[in-house]
């Protein structure tokens, strides 16, 4: 384990207040395994959390952003958003394609009311934080 340094930007927790409290627990859950996984990674030692249109969003050194939001007008599902013009999603949906639903090539989709398969998206949340480092192997190394 690292000590993992999270900058938080000021405006981030206005945005988690304003969740019904019901979808602030599932974010707040996505929030924690983001930086679960990046403190385990032993060439992450910074993250910023900020807000990129609107969202809490996580940035890292080398990786590329992610970041989570629930939207009123789809009540009844959240998601985990990756850069639309990576490989991360395309990959992710060849890998787990029995595993997440997936919104476009910019998203894992959950319903409320869904598990969360962990340990398969926090090999997705590594594959975003280490992008750079990835992005030349096959399948990003999954």
């Amino acid at each position: 384990m690292n000590n993992l340094e999270v900058y938080t930007h000021p405006s981030v927790e206005s945005v988690f207040k304003k969740y019904p409290s019901t979808v602030r627990i599932k974010i707040v859950r996505l929030r924690t395994l983001i930086l679960e996984t990046a403190n385990e990674e032993k060439g992450i030692h910074v993250i910023e959390e900020t807000l990129k249109w609107g969202e809490p969003s996580y940035l890292v050194k080398k990786g590329s952003t992610i970041r989570i939001d629930w939207k009123s007008e789809k009540p009844n599902q959240y998601a985990i958003y990756f850069k639309c013009t990576s490989k991360l999603i395309p990959t992710f949906k060849t890998v787990y394609k029995d595993t997440f639903s997936f919104e476009g090539n910019r998203a894992i989709i959950f319903q409320m009311d869904d598990e969360i398969p962990t340990a398969e998206l926090k090999k997705c949340i590594l594959s975003a934080l280490t992008y750079h480092h990835i992005k030349h192997l096959p399948l990003l190394g999954l």
